[in-house]
């Protein structure tokens, strides 16, 4: 499955939930991944996200995209993140 991951998080969990996430998907831009990731995978990947972050102040927001068929990617500006995967 394809994924975009979004988060904001209180200053003193960004490096960690950064490094968390830079395991499992491509950083494209600051607080913003992408890319396709196994259920196992993903599994894990909340699982370690829900260890470093704090409920009561941090947000994560998931997006599935079960095919990548009819969706496209536009990047206006700098391209951030150094990855190349294009929708």
């Amino acid at each position: 499955m394809f994924v975009i991951l979004v988060y904001d998080v209180n200053q003193k969990r960004l490096a960690k939930v950064l490094r968390t996430c830079r395991k499992y998907l491509h950083w494209v831009q600051n607080s913003v991944f992408e890319g396709d990731i196994s259920e196992a995978r993903m599994k894990r990947l909340k699982m370690e996200l829900a260890r470093v972050m704090d409920p009561a102040e941090d947000s994560i927001v998931i997006y599935y995209l079960r095919t990548t068929r009819y969706s496209s990617r536009e990047v206006v500006g700098l391209n951030k993140g150094g990855q190349s995967i294009i929708i």
